[in-house]
């Protein structure tokens, strides 16, 4: 379905319970060009290398700075000597987010959130844990920004910066074939992961709210996920999930008819039993939802014994 694109989907395997991501290939007049790389494993490496047989890769174009989507891209691009592309704001967030610094930061701000102090080193531990399969980092050749055009294989693509699942993420709008390759931003079957750790944008839900409105403006016919298969109708689609989070906002407000922690709201939302993994991002979307519902003066917070209780 790719080709009359000049794309090629590689989807690479992630030891998660989302269990792959869309990485892609495209053939330029001066070389290929990489979307994204996949974790620094032996297992997307042993891949990369054979997709990449015999392949002059001159670009590497990171849509955000998420583990798999950014992880390999230092490595694959010492092997190509490849120029790196993605936007600053997420070149800077990758850099900071597996820190000793940024990590103690965390480790606090878990506590402040009311996780229980076992869960919190858990979920720390396996934030350390990615380490290795996002190192060594890349250098960036060259950050992009709204409005740029830049080729990606045969065709020309709008940059669109769409923060919301990270504050940097962007997606690329092909006009001639109204086609969009929407990374993380637009995804056929599951919502995307909005987090929030105090630390970036103070209210992520609302800036991709946002980002959904400005994207619908394109009305995309064709849209390629980073995550999923490709679907047509990028509009449709979008109010689904506006919808989807019209109904998690007021089951949230529900939540905390009584008052309570991040982490007392996370556990009714959530009912089904999480991985430790799977535990950060949904204690994260909690938070964003609680975040968003405060600044627009439908809840407050305050700190109480070191946690933040949110009350109506």
């Amino acid at each position: 379905m790719l080709e009359e694109y000049g794309l090629k989907r590689v989807t690479l395997d992630l030891p998660f319970r989302l269990d792959h991501v869309n990485c892609f290939l495209a053939e330029g007049q001066h070389g290929w060009t990489v979307v994204d790389t996949g974790l620094h494993n032996e297992q997307t490496v042993k891949r990369w290398e054979a997709e990449l047989s015999g392949k002059n890769v001159t670009d590497i174009i990171i849509t955000h700075y998420h583990p798999d989507h950014f992880g390999y891209a230092g490595g694959l691009q010492a092997k190509h000597e490849a120029r790196v592309s993605m936007s600053e704001i997420d070149f800077d967030a990758a850099l900071n987010a597996w820190s000793p610094d940024f990590l103690d930061e965390l480790s606090h701000n878990y506590l402040l959130a009311g996780i229980p102090r076992d869960q919190a080193n858990k979920m720390l531990a396996n934030t350390k844990d990615f380490v290795p399969i996002v190192t060594p980092y890349p250098n960036a050749d060259h950050f992009l920004r709204e409005g740029d055009i830049i080729p990606i294989g045969r065709y020309d693509y709008e940059v669109i910066a769409t923060p919301g699942h990270s504050d940097g993420l962007v997606t690329f709008y092909n006009q001639e074939k109204s086609m969009l390759l929407s990374t993380d931003h637009v995804l056929p079957k599951i919502t995307p992961n909005i987090s929030y750790w105090f630390h970036g944008d103070p209210n992520p839900l609302a800036r991709y709210l946002e980002s959904l409105d400005k994207i619908k403006t394109y009305d995309a016919d064709f849209v390629v996920p980073s995550h999923g298969d490709p679907f047509y109708g990028a509009n449709d689609r979008i109010e689904a999930i506006k919808s989807h989070h019209d109904a998690r906002l007021e089951q949230t407000l529900a939540s905390i008819d009584r008052g309570g922690t991040v982490y007392q709201v996370c556990q009714k939302l959530f009912k089904k039993k999480l991985t430790v993994h799977e535990m950060r991002f949904a204690v994260g979307e909690t938070l964003a939802h609680l975040e968003y519902l405060r600044y627009r003066g439908e809840c407050k917070r305050e700190l109480n014994d070191g946690k933040y209780w949110y009350y109506l």
